[in-house]
């Protein structure tokens, strides 16, 4: 078994973050996204959408999509719960999970994947459209202050995959100057207690 990984790509850390919190240790390869390394024909024969992370089995069955990985070590070690524990809990982490990646992560991403040099040239960019997702990150952050005024961690409770979301878009966010604002103490408290946790360095 082993994880094709990029230091520099957020999905993937989303999958070491969760396997530190694990406690478990998969061998890594380094995909060069920059040289376009997860582009080239030996890297597509294996996961043909080339992003990264993707998990290769000893089998050789490869698993791709950052959650989808999550998901099969879940199943595997089922504690501690980062998916939830029964129905409910379970349904209730999806719900914020999925919030946390299409109302947070997906507008930080999508602001730097349209307006970044990084991708000049590899993808169409449409600067205005960055710009909008630009303003719906910051609105964003400015609501999960609000969400995170009566709990600890986005979920309830306890730290989840939906905070690991939560904390790998936002930092992302630095890259193209998104930051969590000053007037955002809720935010900025669980931001320091989920970058306090050890995983948080995987």
């Amino acid at each position: 078994m082993k994880l094709h990984d990029s230091a520099m790509a957020p999905n993937p850390r989303i999958v070491r973050i969760y396997l530190a919190e694990k406690g478990i240790d998969v061998p890594k390869v380094q995909v060069d996204i920059a040289k376009a390394e997860n582009r080239q024909p030996p890297y597509l024969a294996k996961n043909p959408m080339g992003g990264v992370p993707m998990l290769e089995l000893d089998d050789g069955t490869c698993i791709a999509e950052t959650i989808a990985i999550c998901r099969y070590f879940e199943e595997q070690q089922p504690e501690p719960p980062l998916f939830g524990t029964d129905a409910k809990d379970k349904a209730v982490v999806e719900m914020w999970r999925r919030r946390m990646e299409l109302e947070v992560a997906n507008p930080i991403m999508q602001t730097f994947r349209n307006t970044h040099e990084f991708f000049k040239g590899r993808i169409p960019q449409v600067a205005e459209w960055g710009e909008v997702m630009r303003e719906a990150a910051n609105k964003r952050l400015e609501w999960l202050d609000s969400v995170l005024a009566d709990r600890e961690w986005v979920a309830g409770e306890r730290f989840t995959i939906a905070d690991i979301t939560a904390m790998v878009g936002i930092d992302f966010g630095r890259v193209s100057g998104i930051r969590i604002a000053d007037d955002q103490k809720n935010l900025a408290r669980w931001h320091a207690a989920a970058s306090a946790r050890p995983s948080a360095k995987a």
